[in-house]
């Protein structure tokens, strides 16, 4: 099998590629990461509560991590509802998981959660911050018990504790046919 190198530029660093000729590629498991309202803003806003770590790094350890784990990931952030629920739907023939951060619209988004109960996929609820050491509006959320868990508390950790479960979620449950 040749080899080529390329330039991951994130990184600063040369990586090996393994070029496959003449061989099916087999399926890889993919994972949707969506990132609600106001996470572009992750390393500016409230940094007592969400810490300094930005968007960008967030999604770029988790694609690393999906490397690792031997999944494609794509992840999505939108301010806006509407535009939420399309890319959510989007999914529903070619994602085999759903990790959300519905961010605030987690405690009013009846639309999100339709969209989600839409798809069929797994999903796992994450949260930067422990939501029941804020105020109390933040401990309703409209996902919980459609979730297949919720991870929070742990930062930007949160979001690559749910990837381990999504890759264990998928690994477990019987081939679904994408298409």
């Amino acid at each position: 099998m040749p080899h080529g190198r390329t330039h991951h530029p994130a990184r600063g660093r040369l990586t090996m590629i393994a070029q496959r000729k003449s061989r099916p590629i087999p399926h890889r498991p993919k994972v949707l990461v969506i990132h609600g309202p106001n996470l572009n803003l992750l390393g500016d806003r409230e940094p007592d509560v969400y810490g300094r770590t930005t968007l960008a790094d967030i999604d770029r350890d988790l694609l690393d991590l999906a490397a690792e784990l031997g999944l494609d990931l794509e992840t999505f952030q939108s301010n806006s509802e509407g535009v939420l629920v399309d890319r959510i739907q989007a999914a529903r023939r070619s994602t085999d998981a759903l990790i959300i951060n519905p961010a605030a619209y987690t405690h009013t988004s009846v639309a999100i959660r339709d969209a989600i109960l839409g798809i069929g996929v797994p999903c796992i609820e994450v949260h930067l911050s422990n939501v029941y050491k804020r105020e109390p509006f933040r401990h309703h959320s409209t996902i919980a018990d459609i979730a297949v868990g919720r991870i929070m508390g742990f930062g930007a950790d949160s979001y690559m504790i749910a990837l381990r479960a999504a890759k264990n979620l998928i690994a477990a449950a019987p081939a679904r046919a994408n298409g």
